[in-house]
């Protein structure tokens, strides 16, 4: 999911305070250290740091207690908001007929944004279009046709012709039916004074209700600098952070926001089309600290599933039978990577830690048990705990496979079903204290 280092370091840290039999000053300092060592490591600015490093300090010192909450609680509660307050609050984005200029430097991943931009506003049942201003960098023209041609999305450009403020006037005026309009501009490896020029031009005639800087989730303490120049230029209204999967530090990128006195539109999670989400920095931090995102996973589920595929209900009781499991994750492959959503619910950092081997079931994968349960009887699938080798014998000529197949089966669900009972039990439930935090 997003920025996995710095969510687990996070994580981590918080995972002490729970842990620790009191809460004292040492307490608090040591977990304060921890929290500004993750977020110095993923290039978080080293004067917000500091900054919030003070604020919690203070605040889980001197202020009182809520009544109803214990001081754990209060101190994550703190943690969660200072790491809201540095982020900011995010971009809305109506959803209604305007325009969009896209900017950002070469390799910042803004034409592939621009694609994504446009298939996040078709989900959204209006029609987008995209223009295409870049003329610097050769390929952009026909990457960004291919891409807008997937997805059934109207395209504008000139191949070969270097007028790019012409290219943006006669596209926005052939497009102009369409109710969002994007126009992807050109980008350099820095940012010069001709491309500046060029921005401000193609702003002069495009007349965008939005100006969206990319900003590349791995660029670190750059991203400041970037992103002040960009707006002294033409003025951001927002920001968009691609690449913000894995192995990105992204702090860099988070914390520049600040520059542009703007905020956050939508983040990059994934190299698919619909791996572009609007930001919210409440549920951002929520899965950064591995409290999850119920939100975003209902909405998401909304989108593309329909009432009968998804038991959401059944998911959060840790209900899990075979075939439970199998329609789960079924409903769950549709949705997008398996790691992804998973993520979305409140069942790491502070609560069950799902297994990589848990987020690696593909399609290929989910057909093999398919074809397993079909060899099985409906009390095996009720009830796995009976299966023992005589069965695993049976259902493995029965379906054409390989004990060892059976077996990794059921591995697989004893490992979803102790996940989930994590989740559901142990002193310190999760899902409790983030009602209690009113989050």
């Amino acid at each position: 999911m997003v920025m996995d280092k710095l969510g687990n370091s996070l994580q981590d840290a918080l995972k002490k305070l729970v842990k620790s039999g009191r809460i004292d000053e040492n307490t608090v300092n040591e977990v304060v250290k921890d929290i500004q060592r993750a977020l110095l490591q993923s290039d978080v600015n080293v004067k917000l740091v500091m900054q919030m490093s003070q604020h919690i300090k203070e605040r889980a010192l001197k202020e009182e207690v809520p009544s109803g909450m214990s001081p754990r609680e209060h101190i994550i509660r703190i943690v969660y908001q200072e790491l809201i307050n540095i982020i900011g609050k995010s971009t809305d984005i109506p959803l209604k007929a305007q325009t969009i200029m896209m900017v950002g430097l070469q390799g910042s991943g803004k034409t592939t944004t621009s694609s994504k931009l446009a298939r996040y506003f078709q989900r959204k049942g209006l029609k987008p279009a995209v223009v295409c201003a870049d003329t610097f960098r050769p390929g952009a023209y026909q990457q960004l046709k291919t891409l807008c041609a997937k997805l059934n999305v109207p395209f504008y450009g000139e191949e070969g012709n270097p007028d790019a403020v012409g290219i943006v006037e006669r596209g926005l005026k052939e497009l102009e039916k369409n109710d969002i309009l994007i126009v992807d501009t050109a980008g350099r490896h820095s940012l010069e004074s001709d491309l500046i020029t060029e921005m401000e031009e193609i702003h002069a005639i495009a007349k965008p209700d939005y100006k969206l800087l990319v900003l590349d989730g791995a660029i670190g303490q750059q991203a400041s600098e970037q992103a002040r120049a960009f707006n002294d230029s033409i003025g951001i209204s927002g920001v968009i952070i691609s690449k913000l999967d894995g192995t990105a530090k992204g702090g860099g990128a988070l914390s520049a926001v600040s520059e542009t006195n703007s905020s956050i539109a939508f983040i990059g999670v994934g190299e698919t089309p619909d791996d572009l989400e609007r930001f919210e920095a409440d549920r951002f931090i929520s899965r950064l600290l591995g409290m999850g995102d119920i939100k975003s996973l209902i909405e998401k589920a909304e989108e593309a599933l329909g009432e009968e595929d998804f038991d959401m209900e059944a998911m959060l009781r840790g209900r899990f039978t075979l075939k439970d499991m199998y329609k789960q994750l079924e409903s769950l492959n549709k949705m997008g990577p398996m790691k992804q959503i998973m993520q979305m619910l409140p069942l790491g950092g502070l609560g069950a830690k799902i297994p990589e081997d848990a987020y690696k079931v593909t399609g290929d994968k989910l057909g093999r048990y398919r074809v397993l349960m079909d060899s099985m009887t409906e009390e095996e699938m009720l009830n796995p705990r009976i299966i023992g080798s005589a069965r695993i014998k049976r259902i493995s000529r029965g379906s054409g496979s390989s004990p060892e197949d059976v077996r990794e089966l059921l591995k697989y669900h004893k490992m979803m079903q102790t996940a989930m009972k994590g989740f559901r039990g142990g002193k310190f439930n999760m899902q409790k204290m983030m009602k209690k935090m009113g989050m």
